[in-house]
């Protein structure tokens, strides 16, 4: 399975119209992400951090009001070391996910790209449970996984 940025190609011009109205980032910065998008590939927010335009967590915001997805701020969770055997963490670290809670058969889990309905249909047949997503940084996601998988070794 892979992550593709036409998971998000909506997202691509709502982000930066969220960013320009935010007065984030100027139409100027706006194409020019957009050709480095092109000419690169990933996504609109990673292009635009690269350039120096944005921060992660100013992504995630626009993510956040574009999408309505909750934001979590996974450093200040304890995660259940039982929960982290339902995702392998190679799948976690290429994907950059990590499951936060259980309740029955709902997995909630947060993630980098939770617009990824692949994604999710592959957590679902990995873990066997019914995916909630929710949203955090990059970088957030990464110090979490070397923090709980390595914690659980």
């Amino acid at each position: 399975m892979t992550i593709t940025p036409e998971d998000s190609a909506l997202a691509k011009q709502m982000i930066g119209s969220i960013l320009i109205q935010r007065k984030v980032i100027n139409s100027l910065q706006l194409d020019e992400a957009l050709d480095m998008q092109k000419k690169e590939g990933g996504f609109l927010g990673e292009a635009l951090v690269r350039l120096g335009y944005v921060d992660e967590k100013e992504v995630v915001a626009a993510l956040v009001v574009q999408c309505s997805l909750p934001y979590i701020a996974i450093n200040k969770y304890e995660i259940d070391p039982e929960l982290l055997k339902l995702i392998p963490e190679s799948m976690a670290r290429e994907y950059l996910v990590i499951p936060l809670d259980r309740v029955g058969d709902v997995l909630s889990v947060v993630m980098v790209n939770p617009l990824s309905s692949s994604l999710k249909q592959d957590l679902e047949k990995t873990t066997g449970c019914r995916i909630a997503t929710f949203i955090a940084t990059k970088t957030e996601i990464q110090e979490a996984i070397n923090r709980w998988y390595v914690k659980r070794k």
